[in-house]
């Protein structure tokens, strides 16, 4: 059975491993979950998938193939035999209960004495049905009236299964992102290294020397391993950007937690000849940007952020900022980032499919060679990726 249903997860693109499956079935076997369907969806979704963004296509996946068991003894049937669930039930009986089951006829007759009342007080609640109806009236919009184009509400309805809430649908690598998610994504680019004070316990290392040591304690220690990328973050702000301030806002907050090393300006539509870090401050406290590219080494890895959204006369033309005259077209300066660092993208947190229709936007994918990323959780990791090869 869990092998038809781990073969349907696949075949819904839920990238489960048979190191996953094994992992359900011990868990089955260990009774973390037992006779229970909602806990089994539960369990297997914790065991079988490894990434948020694939919880919708499980759902869909669980929905297809345990579709028709209504009820908690549609899911015995499926899972467990029988003659197993017989045995271990009256295994958990005391001689005096066994005896006393064997007195009314043994386990058969006390679930057919089970399913007979069962279906008695079916037909009961079926016939006192029929009597509202006949004192309510037709009247499909009554609660617990099934009229013409009415829906029924009383105890007949099933309520909705979990799986088919498909509550995570927008964790999609396609749609918008949160703060978490945005971490996540970030961890894609990390270079670790050991530097600094000797903080940390190195358990291999201590464990050696105590062998070599006649088995005398010789503890030794290590500098903790640290995340040793730099990032230049280059943000848009104001104008346009201000449609998507949350999520900017978002990503700068993921930013500051992820990377150690991380530096961060802004500039407005296009980068020229000098960028702020305090936007309250922008017209008396401004850092040239010949300054940020002296300053900053080639091994930082560079991150632009903007919608990329302008008159192309912005991006080509001495004088084209909107705020001040400008010595330089902004493709000089732009041209100047990608020759001095060899790691550059610019992250766009317009919908990708709007792109081809801004002249602008195809023209700033040109000067950074391509490199231009959705703010989404896909585009996140593949900028990420590439910032790390």
């Amino acid at each position: 059975m869990l092998i038809n249903f781990f073969l349907t997860l696949r075949k819904y693109k839920v990238p489960v491993t048979i190191r996953e499956l094994m992992d359900l079935i011990s868990a089955l076997q260990q009774r973390v979950v037992y006779a229970n369907v909602d806990d089994f969806y539960l369990l297997s979704r914790t065991c079988l998938v490894k990434d948020e963004k694939n919880y919708d296509k499980f759902d869909r996946a669980f929905s297809a193939y345990f579709k028709g068991l209504e009820d908690l003894h549609g899911l015995l049937e499926s899972l467990i035999p029988d003659e197993w669930l017989r045995r271990e039930f009256e295994k958990s009986l005391t001689p005096e209960e066994l005896e006393k089951l064997e007195s009314l006829g043994g386990l058969e007759k006390l679930i057919e004495a089970f399913q007979k009342a069962k279906e008695e007080e079916e037909a009961r609640q079926a016939e006192e049905g029929k009597g509202k109806e006949g004192q309510e009236g037709d009247d499909p919009d009554r609660p617990g009236r099934k009229g013409p184009g009415g829906q029924g509400k009383g105890k007949k309805k099933k309520a909705r299964k979990v799986w088919d809430q498909r509550q995570y649908k927008n964790l999609d690598d396609s749609v918008e992102i949160g703060t978490r998610n945005i971490k996540m994504a970030l961890r894609r680019l990390r270079k670790f290294a050991r530097t600094g004070a000797d903080e940390e316990l190195d358990m291999v290392d201590t464990i050696r020397s105590t062998a070599h040591n006649g088995g005398m304690l010789d503890i030794k220690m290590r500098p903790e391993r640290k995340n040793t990328v730099k990032v230049l973050l280059l943000l848009d702000i104001g104008g346009s950007m201000d449609s998507h301030v949350k999520v900017c806002e978002e990503l700068f907050s993921a930013t500051r937690t992820e990377f150690k090393h991380i530096e961060s300006f802004y500039f407005h539509n296009f980068i020229y000849e000098s960028v702020w870090k305090d936007n309250r401050r922008r017209m008396n406290e401004r850092m040239p940007t010949w300054e940020v590219l002296n300053k900053y080494t080639q091994d930082y890895k560079v991150v632009f952020v903007g919608d990329a959204t302008m008159a192309p006369y912005e991006i080509t033309h001495a004088g084209g900022s909107v705020e001040h005259w400008n010595e330089e077209p902004g493709t000089q300066w732009i041209s100047r980032f990608t020759e001095l660092y060899e790691k550059l993208v610019w992250i766009n947190p317009t919908p990708q499919e709007t792109w081809e229709y801004s002249s602008s936007v195809s023209m700033i994918q040109q000067l950074v060679d391509g490199q231009m990323f959705p703010l989404t959780i896909r585009g996140l990791e593949e900028s990420m990726s590439e910032l790390s090869r």
